[in-house]
């Protein structure tokens, strides 16, 4: 698979024109975000609530917009309330009034232009710089889009809907001392153009890439295929005709060689979108007769009916193009709901992927029926290498897949073989058989009889393999239940040499990790495990690159590993007092054969805690180092913030991590405490020891996104970010059956240790969090009032009997867990939570399990019982929040929240509940949950390592 093709997607658009009222009238007027609040100990006045959630909106023409001194960094004019933000926390008069924008010193961090993105040209020569823009404003979201199959379409341009873009793109030769040549920009597309899928010709002398210009006409929206010229930097459209159009749904474009490309288009004989019928035809009727057992997660955004069918096909159908340079065009097949391209190395084939009727009302596209076939490069078609049904019926336990064959690929080290798995368990994990999987080659055109080659044979579920040569592969396989990884050293080529485990550990166990193959790039456009040569010693070298976490931080590592003997040699290493430092890629990969190491070349990325991320050319022998980019701070005025990785242990023994973040200039001895915010997201582990190890480093530099609650530092906050909150189920355990106690004395742990450090007041710590994290903070408040004065909830879920077949890793349904499910659910405990609560939720998330109304009915749980709480719904934002008005505001109400909840309060955090000061509750509140905890992870004491903090985390495989 060609892995130099670049995509970007929904995380940035344009500012190009001020916010008004859409002349398209299909457009709809963008409206303020709904509000809802309810004060302490108020009774609710249910009657007086609008049934629809508009009906307190002002259209956007009512609201005006911000004046010049709070202008965009952007140029953009945004539809915000005339209230300077800074002064007007205390004016509940104006609350609900459109959208409010926060404090300048968080406007600008969050309006600062972003860094371009980087590509290097196959030949590691040259190097585009792919300019964009800052935050989108809420016109691009307002655009209509279809919610088909779980995906979300943009009709006008036939594509996914939101897509970032980038907006303009230079390039730079790299030149013989590392240093970068006088910039080439591309030219010749129309002015304001948005550019999408930047691709290299497999011989650098081209670029490939989308445009679409005027968003509001139909025609001229629909994106265009262009080709520009490396070296002069002109461009061109690829197909003369201006009538032919980009689908981009799924796959858009490839390279087939250096002159061809093989693109998705919109067939020309398409008419206009199938009209909804007036009346249905019928009712709406699913049946399960069979006694079928299907489970599925909540699946959003599904197809809904025949109409919805039929605009799905309308949508999502391609007619196949091969496209030269010189103007030659060729139909490539018939019409259909094409998915994926991908040419073998030699460029002779294609394999094309598409999926078919019947579509199901249940599971989302990826497991429609499946066709896999194959095609020569030049249009004619070879054979079928499977069809699979429709796969409504995939268990959701985890490690669990669809049957037939799956994953299938060309191997990269060879010119036209493919090989795939097969799974003998029927996909089911709950399913005890050897081997679990199988894997399986075979020539792209095999001689009559000839049958698929067994490569291996796997007793865990497939994870991959990187290839070699005909003498060296790794295969990776796993099993999630037990955390369990595999690494094998195979010899494709050779049956008589048997495959023998090269390493067998905990995928937890991150002090373990010996590190992944350094990749080099073949003539092909393929990448394979880079073989090294040193000196005149004959063994069999590669290179593994490691995170290198240790008790002290991460310390990313590059070893010379022998393949036969397991001998390692450690010929770079990050700095580790100052500087966090990683390995991006391999440089010097040009010549054929073995990579001699006394010539090696590598990119790497450097960053400290207060200087951000640059990247630089390594070159042996002596690793000689140029500085490649000198971008500018993104936020000078945090410069100096104050960053410490931190160490506390739990009350059952199990040792956690935290960064704390202070602002600049502050010192605890002569400023005293400061009010504190706490975000984070839990994590699941088998493994109390795993649970402690410390992931993440201190030198790593405090990126601020838009929405980060580190934007608090310029507000003169504490931040404790990422605490590690582990729930812990070791050996048959169940984690989440103790999930309330491991939260609640993770929290308790956190909070007493900022405490002791004097950094933050003990009435004045509030906790937060994101999704999962939002349901960490309901349950925090609701089960431990006693450690924080306030929450903020971003798009959680908080009733789990919502999402009955499992949700986060949990793999049992409702009814298997009943009692986990309600405990869990904070929407059960909402008559416990006394401590103010703001609630933020996108009105279009489509996250499985996070749906918008699990905001809302936990509000009106809070409200049925007095809860001071208050919702905001950010209309056309999904699980996450895009548009610069959306941002902002949500940055006022938190703004506005911890001013007047945590800033200002003067109430013991444990008041509602306790008397007495914040760790006097913490000592009394916690001997049942301690004993709870210690039997859940095993109890004991013994000392081991942190673990890392949210901002490295990564997200469960389940979204929620």
């Amino acid at each position: 698979m060609r892995l130099h093709k670049l995509y970007h997607r929904l995380t940035l658009f344009t500012l190009s024109s001020p916010l008004s009222l859409p002349s398209n009238p299909s457009l709809l007027p963008l409206a303020p975000p709904l509000i809802l609040t309810l004060r302490r100990r108020t009774s609710p006045n249910f009657t007086s609530m609008s049934t629809s959630r508009f009906h307190h909106l002002a259209p956007l023409a009512a609201v005006p917009a911000e004046n010049s001194a709070g202008g965009t960094s952007n140029g953009s004019v945004s539809s915000y309330s005339t209230a300077d933000s800074s002064t007007d926390y205390e004016d509940d008069s104006a609350l609900g009034v459109g959208y409010r924008v926060p404090p300048p010193e968080i406007r600008d961090i969050v309006d600062a232009p972003p860094v371009p993105a980087l590509s290097f040209s196959p030949h590691r020569d040259k190097i585009i710089f792919l300019k964009r823009r800052s935050l989108p404003p809420l016109t691009e979201l307002a655009r209509p889009e279809e919610k088909l199959a779980g995906l979300r379409i943009d009709g006008y341009c036939n594509s996914r809907s939101r897509m970032s873009f980038y907006t303009g793109l230079g390039i730079h030769q790299i030149l013989p001392d590392g240093t970068l040549g006088p910039e080439v920009e591309i030219h010749g597309f129309p002015e304001g153009a948005k550019i999408n899928f930047v691709t290299w010709s497999p011989d650098a002398r081209h670029l490939s890439f989308s445009i679409r210009v005027n968003e509001e006409d139909n025609n001229s929206s629909k994106l265009r295929v262009w080709v520009a010229d490396v070296e002069t930097g002109k461009a061109r459209p690829l197909f003369q005709s201006p009538d032919v159009h980009l689908n981009a749904v799924f796959d858009n474009y490839v390279w087939v060689d250096n002159s061809t490309l093989l693109v998705c288009t919109i067939p020309l004989s398409r008419g206009a979108p199938p009209k909804k019928p007036l009346v249905p035809g019928g009712p709406k009727i699913q049946s399960n007769e069979q006694k079928n057992i299907v489970q599925v997660r909540t699946f959003q955004d599904l197809l809904k009916d025949e109409y919805d069918e039929d605009l799905f096909d309308y949508y999502a159908t391609s007619q196949l193009v091969l496209a030269s340079l010189d103007g030659t065009i060729k139909d490539f097949g018939p019409p259909a709901v094409y998915t994926s391209m991908d040419p073998s190395p030699d460029e002779k084939y294609i394999m094309i992927s598409s999926m078919h009727r019947p579509y199901s009302y249940i599971v989302p596209c990826g497991r429609f029926p499946k066709k896999v076939e194959l095609w020569s490069a030049d249009g004619k078609f070879i054979r079928e290498l499977c069809d699979l049904p429709l796969a409504e019926d995939i268990p959701i336990t985890s490690s669990s897949v669809r049957k037939g064959m799956r994953s299938i690929n060309w191997r990269a080290d060879k010119p036209s073989t493919l090989y795939w798995v097969e799974t003998q368990d029927g996909g089911d994990a709950k399913v005890e058989i050897s081997p679990r999987d199988i894997i399986y080659s075979q020539p792209a055109e095999p001689l009559e009889g000839e049958q698929p080659v067994i490569l291996h044979k796997l007793d865990l579920r497939y994870g991959g393999i990187s290839w070699c040569d005909d003498s060296l592969a790794f295969v990776y396989e796993s099993w999630y239940k037990t955390r369990r990884i595999k690494t094998w050293v195979v010899s494709p080529g050779s049956e008589d040499v048997t495959p023998r485990i090269l390493f067998d550990r905990s995928s937890e166990d991150v002090y373990s990790d010996p590190g992944s193959p350094m990749m080099r790039r073949t003539k092909a456009g393929t990448y394979i495990i880079a073989k090294i040569k040193k000196g005149s010693d004959e063994g069999r070298y590669i290179i593994l690159n490691g995170s290198g976490a240790t008790p002290e931080g991460n310390i990313p590592f590059l070893d010379l590993f022998n393949i036969n003997t397991g001998n390692k040699e450690r010929i770079w290493e990050s700095d580790k007092e100052k500087y966090f430092e990683t390995v991006v890629a391999l440089m010097s990969d040009q010549e054929e054969g073995d990579l001699q190491l006394d010539r090696l070349k590598i990119l790497t990325s450097k960053e400290s805690k207060t200087e951000n991320t640059q990247y630089y050319f390594v070159s042996w022998p002596d690793k000689k180092i140029v500085q490649l980019t000198n971008f500018p701070h993104p936020y000078p005025q945090l410069a100096s913030l104050q960053k410490e990785m931190i160490r506390y242990q739990r009350k059952d023994g199990v040792q956690l991590t935290a960064t704390l973040y202070l602002p600049p200039g502050y010192n605890p001895s002569t400023d005293g405490p400061l009010p504190c915010l706490v975000w984070s997201y839990p994590g699941e582990f088998k493994s109390k020891d795993a649970a402690s190890q410390v992931r993440g480093s201190p030198n790593e530099f405090a990126g601020i996104g838009s929405t980060s609650a580190l934007l608090w530092l310029a507000r003169r906050f504490a931040i404790l970010s990422g605490p590690t909150i582990p729930i812990i189920g070791e050996g048959e355990v169940e984690a989440n059956d103790s999930y309330v106690e491991q939260l609640v004395a993770s929290a308790e742990a956190a909070v007493e240790e900022v405490i002791r450090r004097g950094v933050a007041h003990p009435k004045k710590i509030a906790v937060g969090g994101h999704s999962y994290g939002a349901f960490m903070t309901a349950n925090l408040l609701a089960h431990a009032p006693h450690l924080f004065c306030c929450g903020i909830a971003r798009s959680g879920a908080y009733n789990r009997t919502l999402t009955p077949f499992g949700f986060q890793n949990e793999d049992r349904t409702l009814w298997e867990a009943t009692n986990t499910y309600v405990e869990m659910s904070p929407f059960m405990s909402a008559n416990k939570i006394k401590k103010p609560i703001l609630l933020i939720h996108g009105e279009e998330d489509n996250n499985p399990g996070t749906l918008t109304m699990q905001s809302d009915r936990f509000f009106n749980a809070l409200k049925g019982h007095g809860a001071l709480s208050r919702l905001v719904i950010l209309p056309y934002e999904s699980h996450g929040y895009s548009a610069r008005e959306s941002i902002m505001h949500v940055l006022w109400e938190t703004g506005r929240w911890l001013h007047k909840y945590c800033v200002s309060n003067t109430s013991d955090a444990g008041e509602d509940n306790d008397t007495g000061t914040v760790k006097e509750n913490i000592s009394k509140g916690t001997t049942d949950a301690e004993s709870k905890v210690v039997a859940a992870s095993g109890g004991g004491s013994k000392e081991v390592s942190d673990l890392e903090h949210e901002e490295s985390h990564s997200l469960p495989r389940s979204s929620l």
